[in-house]
């Protein structure tokens, strides 16, 4: 039994998170990357490995979504410079940002629309791989676009793929799925928005409707998929094949990088502030980015105030044990994307040693950032992925922010810094849905 009072009474920031305050949580078990890698039970090759399947997927993905065509199959979101956007945010919020401002546009990201299409779409093709293989269909030299073929679809008819979602992840695999031909089923939390829904039974996709959470649209997916001999269950919560397919991200993201001559040395840091929900995505590319770039990399999460599940659990050390609801919080946000009330239990322990720390932020500046957004730099993302913004605005100003700057010694080296808002969603958004979410003010 989880005691609120005991919880809140040793721990300050808890306390503020249970009364809906912004925070910035400092990670105290963060250490330095070679001592945390050896932590983490994983060769860091297997993000080299999900590499290479991706690409060796490219032609089928350039067949079956020819909007792939001009990048040859390969699903990239852009990094693009955001100078307007820090401009009018160091305006309005009377703050400081030194350094530059990249927006990753993973809101932009081909077939889903979001981050989720690294991890989701990477699971489903890796399971159709295994499927095919493990029945003589295909052999591992041929090329993969032959899979596109109707034998092979009226194969993977035969078999169902089932995940829990708030949204995009659902968007990910319902819509690679489909296309593949498998059977899939994607269970939809309460909070998830109904275009969601209509998209993906337009793309053939069976969607179940539940009124509770997202940790309860899971488990009933579970376990119905756990019934069936024929189904496989996507697990949002607990997946080492999304986790890598998030994680290729950092690879990409290097080569965008040295393309535009930017520096991420120990006297060019840079910080990478990622959306969370349940904590898959930001958890991969965070693992992704710091085998790539170690110490010099600075990683947080930001999640909203009335859904902290990765602030609670790693805080309190009790990771899935815990709930936003057992410190009285409702989980209920507009930030759909990040609406969990309960943490992963494999990201959390990941990044128990990697985790810079975590951010909360208020639903209002959402819809203020996506505002900002919008009319400066005219790019649309949904306001879940404006999050990410709260730490741009906040990790030099904020006192708990300077304590972090002041621990890594970087205080002469803000200047040199490169701060990338992780946007995880927002282009698959109907344009009179978007019309809406620029005119919503909640406060």
């Amino acid at each position: 039994m989880i005691n609120k009072s005991e919880i809140i009474n040793k721990n300050k920031t808890l306390k503020d998170v249970s009364e809906l305050r912004e925070v910035l949580w400092l990670n105290p078990n963060i250490s330095a990357y070679e001592e945390s890698s050896k932590k983490i039970n994983m060769d860091i090759s297997a993000i080299d490995d999900a590499e290479r399947r991706l690409n060796k997927f490219a032609p089928l993905i350039e067949i079956l979504f020819p909007e792939t065509i001009p990048s040859k199959g390969i699903i990239e979101s852009p990094l693009k410079e955001v100078n307007k956007m820090k401009n009018t945010l160091v305006s309005f919020y009377d703050t400081e940002i030194s350094g530059r401002l990249m927006l990753k546009m993973d809101s932009h990201l081909a077939i889903a629309g979001s981050v989720k299409a690294r991890g989701g779409i990477y699971e489903v093709l890796k399971y159709a791989e295994y499927l095919a293989l493990e029945n003589n269909m295909i052999q591992e030299t041929d090329d993969y676009s032959i899979l596109s073929q109707q034998k092979y679809k009226d194969f993977f008819n035969q078999f169902k793929i089932q995940v829990g979602s708030t949204g995009n992840l659902g968007l990910s695999i319902g819509i690679t799925s489909a296309a593949l031909g498998f059977n899939v089923t994607v269970h939809m939390s309460s909070d998830a928005k109904q275009w969601k829904k209509d998209l993906l039974r337009s793309k053939g996709a069976q969607v179940v409707e539940y009124d509770s959470d997202f940790s309860k649209a899971v488990e009933e997916g579970r376990k119905l998929s756990d019934q069936d001999p024929m189904s496989y269950f996507v697990d949002d919560e607990n997946s080492m094949n999304l986790f890598l397919g998030y994680a290729v991200a950092a690879r990409r993201l290097k080569k965008q990088l040295d393309e535009m001559n930017i520096k991420v040395d120990e006297e060019h840091p840079m910080f990478v502030y990622l959306p969370c929900g349940v904590g898959g995505a930001p958890g991969g590319i965070t693992y992704g980015l710091k085998s790539v770039y170690k110490d010099n990399v600075h990683c947080f999460f930001v999640e909203p105030t009335h859904a902290p599940s990765m602030l609670i659990g790693m805080a309190t050390g009790l990771h899935n044990d815990i709930c936003v609801q057992d410190l009285g919080i409702d989980g209920k946000t507009h930030a759909d994307g990040l609406a969990v009330g309960r943490p992963s239990k494999l990201v959390g322990k990941m990044m128990d040693s990697m985790l810079g720390g975590i951010f909360t932020v208020e639903d209002y500046k959402l819809y203020d950032n996506m505002r900002f957004l919008h009319e400066s730099e005219n790019i649309d993302i949904e306001p879940s992925a404006c999050a990410a913004f709260e730490g741009v605005i906040k990790i030099e100003v904020s006192e708990v922010g300077k304590e972090y700057i002041k621990a890594n010694d970087l205080q002469e080296k803000m200047k040199n810094a490169v701060h990338i808002a992780w946007a995880t969603g927002g282009s698959l958004v109907p344009e009179e849905i978007n019309r809406g979410f620029l005119t919503t003010h909640l406060n």
